[in-house]
């Protein structure tokens, strides 16, 4: 492929990457774990203060990113934020992760790249994640600057090369201190390579410069003492700066390294979240629930197991690499593993081995270009990839903007019902007719976890109370009488007892399965 066809062909990627991402990220309901992200970047944008929280919460990268989309909307305070500007980083983040694989630039053939982009940008786990207000995001296009900054390394082996890839290293750490699992993968898959090398080597005698065991050009060699410190350097200031927040919380760093054992006892404890070995593939393999579409990317999978083959011959293409295709194939691999063996899942955290999957894609659709010698071939196989491709879109703009909210949707999980705006609008009218506005008092007497995303959506009202049970709102409130009072379903009835007969009551859904009570005020 000409460099100018290429060139093209992959800002269209980019651009409709963007389209998928940006557009009308408002038509979904706040998420409870994007909502208790939004209220810990509420306190950065409000007393420019953060102090890292290792129980249940992730890095600091995701709001000290969230500044600059803040500021440039003017907003100086959480109500003055709305979903649009903090869904707008990850967003862009996600658009931006096709541009990372120009990194792969010598590793990949354009036709791989090119298709891996494609791929990526009408994937409908990657774009639905990437109007997610989480972590994820950020950490896969970290990832994939570590993995792109790695091969450059290798290929001029300067300086740079490795400060870049310790910076992105570093900001993986501090978008997620689960990364340590990233960070083994790496090194496993990289000593894994060395050995099947080593073993090839044998078997053939030996290997020269240029022959498929090696890069491209020479042989493989270690980094030298001064670049790996320049690389441990690097990510090592990198995550301190984070956690400390920039070295104003020297707690920070501690509490990092507490995070990870927190991250795997909650691992070894899913409650909720519990799902057997195969729910990643499965999820991604299809999907159907009674009444729902069928959600598939096998076309990916197919592609990415025929990239994974081909990883293991002698040909990658003009430009490609077999060793790099190897490396990404055994970090896939191993990634995919233990995510798998981890009894807590959540769809969004397949992303890491996702990346693997679209790169081996892209690869497995040059394969089949590469071997379409004869015309009547090459358009029996695009005949397959353009409607492959096509459908892949098609559930994407699904996913996304048609039933981005619904549960027969396989990548909302536990999402927001719609039916919580509606209660929001009634909460907004009662204060509209009260003569209190936006300081009327609002009472919410949930469990933790029918609480979110509550915080999110009353964030512009003054005088808002959260109590676990009726007892202690009845005992703290005392003979207050709040205008409007939000319950879980199971203390609905003692909430009516204490309230009396004037209150109008009504329910509406939370998420799958959950129902909150709410309690309106009769005008006197």
């Amino acid at each position: 492929m000409k460099k100018k066809a290429f060139r093209g062909l992959f800002l269209c990627a980019v651009l409709g990457a963007l389209a998928f991402r940006v557009a009308r990220l408002d038509i979904r309901p706040m998420h409870a774990d994007e909502a208790n992200q939004a209220v810990k970047f509420g306190d950065l944008l409000e007393r420019g203060e953060y102090r890292f929280d290792p129980q249940d919460h992730h890095g600091p990268t995701l709001y000290y990113l969230t500044l600059p989309a803040a500021w440039a909307a003017r907003a100086t305070t959480l109500a003055g934020l709305d979903e649009r500007v903090l869904r707008l980083v990850p967003a862009l983040f996600g658009a931006a992760l096709l541009l990372v694989l120009l990194l792969f630039s010598g590793g990949l053939s354009r036709e791989a790249a090119l298709a891996a982009a494609a791929l990526a940008a009408v994937s409908p786990a990657l774009t639905y994640f990437s109007r997610f207000y989480i972590q994820e995001t950020l950490l896969v296009f970290f990832l994939a600057a570590l993995i792109g900054a790695g091969w450059r390394y290798a290929r001029k082996r300067s300086a740079l090369w490795a400060v870049l890839a310790g910076i992105s290293a570093g900001m993986m750490f501090a978008t997620k201190e689960t990364s340590v699992i990233l960070f083994v993968a790496i090194a496993a898959a990289f000593v894994g390579l060395s050995l099947i090398e080593s073993l090839g080597a044998r078997r053939h005698g030996g290997a020269a410069a240029g022959e498929a065991w090696v890069w491209r050009d020479s042989r493989m060699k270690l980094p030298t003492a001064f670049h790996l410190a320049l690389f441990l350097a690097a990510g090592i200031i990198t995550a301190i700066a984070f956690y400390t927040s920039f070295f104003h919380n020297t707690q920070g760093l501690a509490d990092s390294v507490r995070a990870i054992g927190a991250s795997f006892a909650k691992a070894g404890d899913p409650g909720f979240h519990a799902h057997p070995w195969y729910y990643y593939f499965q999820t991604l393999a299809y999907s159907k629930t009674a009444g729902g579409p069928v959600w598939s990317e096998a076309f990916l999978l197919f592609l990415a197991v025929a990239g994974g083959i081909a990883a293991l011959g002698h040909d990658a293409g003009r430009e490609g690499s077999p060793r790099f295709l190897r490396f990404v194939l055994l970090f896939t691999v191993i990634t995919a593993a233990v995510y798998s063996l981890i009894p807590y899942k959540t769809p969004w955290n397949l992303l890491p081995f996702y990346l693997g999957l679209v790169i081996l894609a892209g690869n497995g659709v040059a394969l089949l270009l590469r071997i379409s010698r004869f015309k009547l071939v090459k358009v029996l196989v695009l005949a397959v990839l353009i409607p492959g491709f096509a459908d892949l879109a098609r559930q994407d703009y699904r996913a996304n903007f048609k039933l981005p909210a619904d549960p027969v949707n396989p990548y909302a999980y536990a999402q927001t019902s719609p039916d919580l705006l509606k209660l929001v609008a009634q909460v907004d009218r009662a204060a509209a007719v009260s003569p209190e506005k936006l300081d009327l008092l609002v009472e919410v007497i949930a469990s933790p976890d029918e609480t979110w995303p509550l915080p999110w959506y009353l964030r512009k009202f003054g005088r808002v109370g959260y109590w676990t049970s009726p007892e202690a709102a009845q005992r703290d409130a005392g003979a207050r009488q709040a205008a409007v009072v939000i319950s879980g379903a199971a203390f609905a009835d003692a909430v009516a007892a204490q309230l009396g007969d004037g209150y109008e009551q009504s329910f509406y859904g939370l998420r799958p399965e959950v129902v909150l009570a709410l309690f309106v005020r009769h005008n006197p």
